[in-house]
């Protein structure tokens, strides 16, 4: 495997030797996660936010302000937060059992034609996890900080959180048809994982796209998918499909990466969790 030439439209135009996938919204120079500065629209690169900081009135900043200006993954703090509240929930004596229940997927959900319809545990299930095992949520979610990290800076936060909610999407999508052939339609599935192996498809993607070395990455996802075969009670459906609908996503949004494309590209990836929600609802799921 060969890496893809490197060009300087991947790279901050500040630091030449850092790679980047984010334009300014304004000037549309590529730009590092040390230069960007999230703005009510994409990020603006250090020279766009002196020229708005000049001519803004001065105002102490919100709370809520101060978080969305600030550098840290603030969605994948988000999300494993949300992961933990839910789980501390499941774990709850009387109560704990029907959160799980109420929030997990199974085939029979994602099929209209079941009569069991429930399309919106298709993304639950993704905050949701095994109430037995601690070490099921512990690792799901130190996947998505060292995953979250990496890509909520690259992408953007409004991106990477399309990213991981398209992938649980994707993941689910596979849990119904896989499952459905292999005669198993109540067979109820937890976990973020499909969704993280949607944020590894697609790292790998950008990561090939800005020239770099995929073969570490490539690795890491070849021992997560066998393990997925080998270890029992594991959905490697799940894995699979949001391996693969990671990767979709990344490419939606390496062809409209260009700040004019943003209609295009918001059309795109609503298109696309569209697509895998009429398809699970057709996918004919009998008892």
């Amino acid at each position: 495997m060969t890496d893809s030439p490197r060009t300087a439209a991947d790279r901050c135009y500040r630091h030449p030797d850092r790679q980047s996938f984010v334009l300014c919204q304004r000037c549309g120079r590529t730009i590092c996660p040390e230069c960007q500065t999230p703005a009510a629209v994409g990020v603006i690169c250090p020279e766009d936010m002196k020229e708005q900081r000049r001519t803004a009135p001065r105002s102490r900043a919100s709370f809520v302000t101060r978080m969305t200006r600030s550098s840290a993954p603030v969605v994948t703090y988000g999300i494993m937060a949300v992961c933990a509240v839910v789980w501390i929930l499941q774990v709850l004596p009387v109560v704990g059992g029907y959160v799980t229940t109420s929030l997990w997927f199974a085939p029979v959900y994602g099929s209209f034609a079941s009569g069991d319809y429930e399309p919106w545990r298709m993304l639950t299930s993704a905050f949701t996890h095994s109430p037995s095992s601690i070490l099921h949520i512990v690792f799901n979610m130190l996947s998505v900080f060292v995953f979250g990290r990496v890509l909520e800076p690259m992408l953007g936060r409004v991106r990477f959180l399309a990213l991981f909610l398209i992938s649980a999407l994707g993941g689910s999508l596979a849990v119904e048809v896989i499952g459905s052939a292999m005669g198993e339609p109540l067979q109820a599935v937890v976990g973020a994982s499909g969704a993280i192996f949607g944020l590894m498809g697609g790292y790998f993607v950008l990561a090939r796209k800005l020239g770099g070395n995929v073969g570490p990455l490539l690795g890491i996802i070849a021992i997560n998918l066998l393990l997925g075969f080998v270890v029992q009670g594991v959905s490697w459906q799940a894995h699979v499909g949001g391996l693969v609908t990671g990767a979709l996503v990344a490419l939606v949004l390496l062809r409209t990466r260009d700040g004019r494309q943003r209609g295009a590209q918001i059309g795109s990836l609503a298109g696309l969790a569209a697509a895998i929600l009429v398809a699970a609802a057709v996918f004919p799921v009998t008892l």
